[in-house]
């Protein structure tokens, strides 16, 4: 799927690609793989971080292999769209830091939360004492994921 993006042509595309697979790789290969000497993939690598396409780095971790083996997706509804509750939310959201995801969303609910948790328990106790303590909050409907089938953070280039 070729999508159009402004201002990237076929061999930032295939520098894009490669970075999703493997963010570790030495400017060096990156340039083989995609066809540059390293001073021009260097250079473009800048520009798309400049542009802002390429966000950062980061290293993905297994959630379930470090102790936090439960996602809870919770749907929040706000009691209006203040902007002063609305900022007390995102305030909340930003420094509890067991919530990876937040995204304002259409529909009967306002926010999707991702949350890892240890375990029912303890997501039980960040809920009461921590999310449904947030000013403004209506309710919280939350549901599990009972399986990952599949989980990416490449995006289709």
């Amino acid at each position: 799927m070729n999508i159009p993006l402004p201002d990237i042509d076929e061999i930032d595309r295939r520098i894009l690609d490669v970075l999703q697979q493997n963010a570790r790789i030495s400017n060096h290969e990156l340039a083989q793989k995609v066809g540059l000497s390293a001073s021009p993939c260097w250079r473009r690598m800048r520009r798309l971080e400049k542009m802002g396409v390429i966000r950062g780095y980061a290293t993905v971790l297994d959630a379930a292999r470090l102790g936090l083996p439960v996602t809870a997706i919770a749907m929040v509804t706000l009691d209006d769209h203040h902007p002063d509750t609305v900022a007390t939310f995102d305030e909340a959201v930003n420094r509890l830091p067991e919530i990876l995801d937040c995204m304002a969303i259409s529909g009967e609910h306002d926010y999707l939360l991702r949350i890892l948790a240890p375990g029912m328990d303890s997501y039980q106790r960040f809920l009461a004492d921590h999310l449904l303590q947030v000013p403004g909050i209506r309710s919280v409907n939350t549901v599990f994921a009972l399986k990952h089938n599949k989980q990416t953070t490449a995006i289709p280039l």
